[in-house]
């Protein structure tokens, strides 16, 4: 009798190498899977406007990043001294008008460029939950701590969720036809509206990504984050000591679940070289004065152009994510 409910990986070995640009949008579970891929010295392009969480934001987030229309002042709130953007993470905002806008349009323009070559895109749904804002009824990505009453906070229908999903296909399809989309649902766990209310909100995502995965099957895939989490390890061990987040444990078994998945055993071998690589290059000494870091950081310099040499697909990523 079988006592497990391993799962075990999809079969689409081959599909992402080390040449592959990947895009990725939507809850922090993509920044999860993001930085991994990103340590691994893929050419991964991760959530440039924040997290986003549920599938009207993401659609408008690409809708924007496709348009190109650039920000502008009445693009901007402002809150506690701070100048945000509704459609952004604070990770964007400033005390200053023009360098939150100068971030937001850096932002556009890089992800615009990058998804004209884009060959992945992963999208990650968080909730079906949205806030929007009274005076204009605009979803936003991100409400800033602006008092509750400035927001009507609602689920959206099983066909918002699906038309949304289409629209998200359209846009990354305008931009690359043979673009490959990965949905994946987050594990995470949002419970401000009660357990039961979580996974009513889980189970309308999860009913939309269905129906665009078989509406789409040459192009869309789902890849089972969800599961993963809930029901192959399936237990509160692998949260983080809020509860709701997945453990670092966690993160590290699902994306070995989607590096077998997706990548061949060569780009599998590769990626743990260059993790190793990466750790080595993100090392920082007590000081930088010694004898032993001078040495140190010439061997590594030494050994990452000799690792470039040998795997020209990654060179131009090692060198412009540590400015070598």
């Amino acid at each position: 009798m079988k006592l497990r409910t391993e799962i075990e990986p999809l079969d689409h070995k081959g599909r992402i190498n080390h040449g592959t640009s990947i895009f990725l949008i939507g809850s922090c579970f993509t920044d999860t899977i993001g930085v991994r891929l990103q340590d691994a010295l893929f050419k991964a392009h991760s959530n440039p406007f924040g997290t986003v969480y549920n599938p009207a934001s993401i659609s408008l987030q690409l809708e924007r990043i496709l348009s190109m229309e650039e920000f502008s002042d009445k693009d901007l709130v402002s809150n506690n001294g701070m100048f945000h953007s509704f459609f952004a993470h604070s990770f964007l905002s400033s005390v200053s008008r023009h360098q939150t806008l100068t971030s937001l349009n850096n932002a556009l323009r890089d992800s615009h460029l990058f998804l004209k070559s884009a060959d992945v895109a992963v999208i990650t749904l968080g909730s079906a939950m949205v806030y929007s804002r009274n005076d204009s009824g605009e979803i936003v990505a991100n409400c800033h701590k602006f008092p509750s009453g400035y927001f009507r906070r609602y689920i959206l229908t099983l066909d918002d969720v699906r038309s949304n999903l289409e629209s998200v296909r359209n846009i990354l399809k305008s931009f690359n036809r043979d673009i490959l989309l990965i949905f994946t649902v987050s594990p995470i766990r949002y419970i401000s509206d009660g357990l039961h209310g979580n996974q009513l909100s889980k189970s309308l995502l999860l009913l939309g990504v269905d129906d665009i995965c078989h509406s789409h099957p040459d192009d869309c895939l789902y890849f089972p984050s969800y599961e993963i989490l809930l029901d192959d390890l399936r237990d509160y061990r692998f949260y983080d000591t809020d509860m709701k987040h997945p453990s670092g444990i966690a993160a590290d078994y699902v994306f070995d679940i989607f590096s077998k998945s997706f990548f061949s055993n060569k780009t599998i071998e590769l990626s743990g070289q260059c993790t190793k690589l990466t750790r080595r290059l993100c090392h920082r000494p007590l000081t930088d004065n010694s004898e032993a870091f001078h040495k140190f950081r010439t061997d590594t310099n030494e050994l990452v152009r000799q690792f470039a040499d040998k795997h020209p697909e990654i060179a131009e990523t090692i060198y412009k994510r540590f400015q070598l």
